[in-house]
């Protein structure tokens, strides 16, 4: 079968036309922009990649386009050919369920936060177990080396997204999964430019739920109220609970990290790792719980954890210059800045902290955070707020920050300031879900041509 997928350079359909190649299937694409990394990676797979949206691809010789959700009625010549010629068409989720997820035990990782790094958790413990998972995650994986793969294993680990699946189907996109796992890591308001309010969203979960076997299980955060209210409108599926005192508990971490993991008060092992921040510790009991239900014996996934890798882009160190250490992080929500902040302070100890923030998500852009992000950056020594391009005032909004917090329309600028303001054993955290201008290599770039100014 040939696809021809509309949007392709995204994580999710970037996953999607490697696993449909591995699957045997010829697979084209196109996308607004054709861009690296994934445009490498595709290409390596031998799938043919097109620039732009131009009507003459409905010619290709497709037996199926799949439509991905940047694609928007009116706006793209291709998708208007394909409707006015009544070429076959579907969705990415749809596409996977019918054709890869059929038959498969599926373990879905749904939440607003941790979905990906508690996917890829998942996915080494049954891979270190020996099961060898397929799985499509909206990350890279450092222990896997790629977001995607397709095996012959009957287990198919996924991030579960709430995002709608398409401009003809607004469900979330984890309705189409049918997992026999499902882990439901937390729940708050996101996505302001397709849900109203947290009902809408907490409705998109029911539905998930409704869609797990009685004999399968449902992995929820005890802790989280709103997800208390979604099981409370039903679930015909058993469940068990973690970071609550009748689940599964981790226990304080010691000073390098580790954490000894229990169930109902019998103890289980211990996590022996580097990863920090409570945010992790959930996320790998979540991982465990959900382990132990496919087959994994709590012992040889508290064992396996020990070699994660964590994901790209989640506290990535990218390079240290005269003892200036800069990460990369994926936080965009505040709930998420102030838990990968306070994941760091642990870390850093007494070392300033100099957080570097892009507002980039579709929600972020609408201001609906706006008000809590002083509150989410305040355990930062200082804030450096990259402001274009926003339809709000960022300065205005951080003014309870006082002189702690900067905001900048210009990103060269930017740079300079904090290669400026940057000392010995500064810890810079640069959290953003987008490239931000390649910040990152600019920064190191920076501190390295101060020191050879001697100006550093």
């Amino acid at each position: 079968m040939h696809l021809h997928i509309l949007g392709i350079c995204g994580t999710f359909m970037g996953g999607i036309a490697a696993i449909a190649r591995a699957a045997g299937h010829t697979v084209t694409g196109c996308d607004a922009n054709v861009y690296p990394p994934m445009s490498d990676q595709l290409r390596a797979l031998g799938i043919e990649l097109i620039e732009g949206w131009d009507a003459g691809q409905a010619d290709i010789g497709a037996d199926i386009f799949v439509v991905g959700n940047v694609v928007t009625r009116g706006k793209q010549p291709l998708m208007e050919a394909i409707l006015d010629r009544g070429l076959p068409y579907t969705s990415g989720p749809q596409w996977l369920a019918d054709t890869m997820l059929r038959d498969r035990w599926v373990l879905a990782v749904a939440g607003t936060h941790g979905k990906t790094t508690t996917s890829a958790m998942l996915a080494w413990i049954l891979e270190d177990a020996g099961l060898a998972p397929g799985f499509l995650i909206g990350g890279i994986p450092q222990n896997f080396g790629l977001s995607a793969r397709l095996t012959d294993s009957p287990f198919f680990v996924i991030e579960a997204d709430e995002y709608d699946t398409a401009f003809f189907d607004k469900r979330s996109k984890f309705v189409h999964y049918r997992p026999r796992t499902a882990i439901l890591n937390n729940l708050e308001y996101d996505h302001a430019d397709i849900f109203p309010d947290l009902a809408a969203i907490e409705t998109q979960f029911h539905h998930l739920l409704r869609t797990v076997p009685g004999s399968g299980l449902i992995v929820a955060n005890g802790q989280d109220s709103n997800l208390d209210r979604v099981l409370a409108r039903g679930a015909w599926t058993p469940v068990e609970r973690f970071g609550s005192a009748t689940g599964w508990q981790a226990g304080p971490p010691d000073a390098d990290g580790s954490f000894d993991v229990s169930l109902s008060g019998i103890f289980q092992g211990r996590v022996n790792w580097t990863a920090f921040g409570e945010h992790n510790r959930m996320n790998a009991l979540a991982a465990i719980a959900a382990a132990r239900h496919a087959g994994v014996p709590a012992a040889a996934a508290i064992d396996a954890l020990a070699r994660f890798d964590n994901v790209k882009r989640r506290m990535e160190v990218r390079g240290s210059v005269r003892g200036i250490t800069v990460y990369d992080d994926f936080a965009h929500h505040p709930t998420a800045i102030a838990t990968t902040i306070e994941g760091l302070r642990r870390k850093a100890g007494a070392a300033r902290i100099l957080a570097v923030l892009e507002p980039r998500s579709n929600t972020m852009k609408l201001g609906t955070m706006k008000a809590q992000l002083p509150d989410s950056l305040a355990g930062a020594d200082q804030i450096y707020c990259y402001g274009a391009d926003l339809g709000w005032d960022a300065r205005a909004a951080l003014v309870p920050l006082g002189d702690k917090a900067s905001v900048f329309d210009d990103l060269d600028a930017l740079v300079a300031r904090l290669a400026e303001d940057a000392q010995a054993g500064d810890q810079v955290l640069v959290m953003s879900n987008g490239s931000f201008g390649g910040i990152h290599d600019k920064l190191l770039d920076a501190l390295r041509q101060r020191d050879a100014d001697g100006t550093g």
